[in-house]
């Protein structure tokens, strides 16, 4: 079943964004998927983790970058158009990552 999870989640954290992309952002779509994978970027906050990668641990709310408080920043950044792609980016890394709390909380018990 962790398997099937992995899977999930690096899907979405690649092919997300570029169905994003090519919905909302179809003129510059190659650009915005792009500006979007590097998002992953916040990611970098696992690193203040010990130990850095636990399968059984909801990110979101414990890593300073998956924090409530950063992705109330996401949320406000979207109102900015020049930082839209970049705030949707993170916004669809939280989503990401939330659903592996899910998995956590519902299927991997």
């Amino acid at each position: 079943m962790q398997a099937l999870q992995i899977a999930v989640h690096y899907s979405l954290h690649f092919l997300f964004p570029g169905v994003v992309a090519w919905t909302f952002f179809r003129k510059k779509w190659k650009k915005a998927w792009i500006i979007m994978i590097l998002t992953m970027l916040v990611d970098l906050d696992h690193l203040f983790a010990s130990p850095i990668f636990d399968p059984n641990r909801c990110g979101i709310g414990f890593h300073p970058l998956h924090s409530y408080f950063a992705i109330a920043i996401y949320i406000v950044l979207l109102f900015f158009p020049k930082l839209r792609v970049v705030a949707v980016g993170l916004l669809l890394h939280m989503l990401t990552d939330f659903q592996d709390c899910l998995w956590m909380l519902f299927i991997n018990k």
